[in-house]
């Protein structure tokens, strides 16, 4: 299995921001659908790669080229998997509203919406870390 290409930590920090903002604002307003529309957000960067995420593409079309290059770059495979669990906690955040137990569903996407802004404001992603973790236990090699 090849290693994958590294990738600039900036873009998935941006899309940590986008949808702690998205979900915070949701939440006050109360506006149910914004779990399953970022489900399917993070879904598709996670999935098919940033060229399908709409702010992983927004991140490297428009903001990337106006600013200077990374001081590093860092293996994909972290934050894959970091919004990969996002993916199913805003899943089951879209159960619970479904079924009317909407405390539960605000309790699971505001879960995704701390851990997405810590890790957007400090770079500490705690799904990256379990990641981390768990590929270490494995003895999978890391790209940096």
């Amino acid at each position: 299995m090849s290693t994958p290409k590294p990738i600039d930590p900036r873009g998935p920090r941006f899309n940590q921001a986008v949808l702690t903002v998205a979900l915070l604002g949701g939440f006050l307003l109360d506006w149910k659908p914004i779990a399953p529309i970022f489900a399917a957000v993070l879904f598709a960067g996670a999935a098919f790669g940033s060229r399908y995420g709409p702010f992983l593409r927004l991140y490297a079309e428009a903001i990337k080229p106006r600013l200077g290059p990374p001081s590093e770059l860092e293996d994909p495979r972290p934050p894959r998997f970091a919004a990969a669990v996002g993916v199913a906690f805003l899943l089951a955040a879209t159960v619970a509203f479904s079924v009317g137990a909407s405390t539960a569903g605000w309790a699971l996407a505001l879960i995704v919406a701390a851990l997405a802004g810590l890790a957007a404001t400090t770079g500490i992603c705690v799904g990256c870390e379990v990641y981390l973790l768990l590929a270490r236990r494995r003895g999978v090699e890391l790209v940096a």
